[in-house]
């Protein structure tokens, strides 16, 4: 959360929905490079999950390791172009209805973490 802040406010992201999930997030963004921004962010936050688990839970390290170097993220990303707004709104409802499908909460404005919760955590962009 801290890391999409700071991009939101030193690195010109725009974010229109979002959300965390157990093991993963989603995101609907704008950025001027978004493929830098994932770069970063996935360095910064890996070196942020690595000082966390040191400091709380060192054994579950260990499930990190591949290869000899900690892997927190997938390599793969998988961004799809916005190109209307018909598409636009179906990302928005897949993402904010994450949560429901997964049985975490029965309504999405429930899950804390996620832009469909009206005490939005993160500045939102007008879509």
């Amino acid at each position: 959360m801290d890391s999409l802040k700071y991009c939101q406010q030193n690195k010109g992201i725009k974010i229109y929905a979002w959300v965390f999930m157990m093991n993963h997030i989603h995101l609907i963004i704008e950025s001027s490079n978004v493929s830098g921004f994932i770069r970063d962010f996935k360095k910064f936050t890996s070196k942020e999950f690595k000082k966390n688990i040191t400091e709380t839970e060192p054994n579950v390290l260990k499930i990190f390791i591949e290869n000899g170097v900690y892997e927190f993220w997938n390599r793969t990303n998988m961004p799809k172009r916005i190109e209307s707004e018909e598409f636009l709104q179906q990302k928005k409802n897949y993402i904010e209805q994450n949560p429901v499908r997964k049985n975490y909460v029965k309504n999405a404005q429930d899950w804390v973490y996620s832009s469909a919760n009206p005490e939005n955590l993160l500045k939102l962009e007008r879509l």
